[in-house]
């Protein structure tokens, strides 16, 4: 039998405890430690019977891990990660892989030239319903791609901000939310040429947008929309709609669609349509809906995360792409706030 992998959660947070509870129970790894400076945190590594440490460097001088799990606040993941590269471990970083791009950049430079294994935490790349939907748009059973669109629509409670931060700048749905649909659409769709947007405050007034609308253009000439609120009572979101996480209520609803030549595809219901003879207007449809089996993607993403470490697979989201799709994301904030259309390099 594989020897298991030896796994660190550095931050035990709400994201870092589920983290906690997969590794936990996970055969192919095994949980060394919790790394938290909070007297919660070392509680949390006692209730799991694992080594606390108050510190990445009191970590490694104790016990090195074969690998960690970065589920810090955003702006500790760069010091993290540097902490982790020079130490030569492989780290898994949860989104965003930085703050702003040229600190990702700085990260990502340094674990290319040392080797050593950085992964991004866009976990729903792993969910079998986006692997199937890539497997369906790369068979060409759409045809040629034309156009995609997304919706990200939820109601945020008003106690969500009782929190200051989350009324901030940079604590919008398109930075805490939309990131993780970017990203699905990068993996999908390829990578993006230009974006515009537009953004609103009118209902809460907060210093972050609470809607926005955005117009993507992909390089491969796929135009996409993506609309987001935080702010509308609605069942179209990923996390309404893939039953992913447990906390959220599921419908029976789609929050993707993308368009073909030949057909259209709803995810996450993996709804194929198409005409079955000559395509038209006036032609009826054959609706096909694909089962996938229903795995925790974040379960998936700890497996690989021990794939790679072992030197068996490369990063299905490398730190590379996290960088990348963080590009996307900084380009909407600037085109909002610009109202221009921001090219991506």
């Amino acid at each position: 039998m594989t020897q298991r992998v030896k796994l660190a959660v550095l931050g035990a947070g709400l994201i870092g405890k589920r983290h906690i509870q997969h590794l936990l129970a996970e055969p192919s790894a095994q949980l060394s430690a919790v790394v938290d400076p909070t007297p919660a945190g070392q509680t949390i590594a006692k209730k799991a019977g694992v080594k606390w440490f108050p510190s990445f460097a009191d970590m490694i001088a104790a016990d090195r891990p074969d690998g960690i799990i970065v589920a810090t606040p955003n702006q500790a993941h760069v010091q993290n990660g540097l902490e982790a590269v020079e130490a030569g471990v492989p780290a898994l970083i949860e989104k965003p892989i930085a703050d702003d791009t040229i600190s990702g950049e700085k990260l990502i430079a340094a674990a290319e030239a040392k080797g050593v294994p950085l992964l991004t935490g866009h976990h729903r790349r792993h969910n079998p319903v986006i692997q199937k939907a890539k497997e369906i748009i790369e068979s060409g059973k759409l045809g040629r791609v034309l156009v995609a669109n997304v919706m990200f629509w939820l109601f945020k409670p008003d106690d969500y901000f009782d929190i200051s931060w989350r009324r901030e700048r940079g604590a919008g749905p398109v930075f805490l939310n939309l990131i993780h649909d970017v990203d699905n659409l990068r993996y999908l769709l390829g990578d993006v040429a230009a974006v515009q947007a537009r953004e609103s405050n009118a209902v809460r007034g907060n210093a972050v947008e609470e809607t926005a609308v955005i117009l993507i253009e992909f390089k491969n000439g796929v135009l996409g929309t993506a609309t987001v609120s935080d702010a509308v009572v609605a069942p179209w979101s990923w996390e309404m709609t893939s039953g992913e996480n447990p906390a959220y209520p599921k419908t029976e609803q789609s929050c993707y669609m993308i368009g073909g030549t030949h057909g259209s595809l709803a995810v996450p219901s993996l709804e194929v349509w198409r005409n079955p003879g000559k395509r038209s207007w006036w032609e009826p449809f054959d609706q096909t809906r694909i089962e996938v089996d229903d795995e925790d993607p974040l379960v998936l993403q700890i497996r690989q995360f021990c794939k790679v470490i072992r030197g068996d697979e490369p990063p299905l989201v490398s730190g590379r792409e996290g960088l990348e799709t963080l590009r996307v994301v900084d380009a909407v904030k600037r085109a909002a706030a610009t109202g221009e259309r921001i090219a991506l390099n």
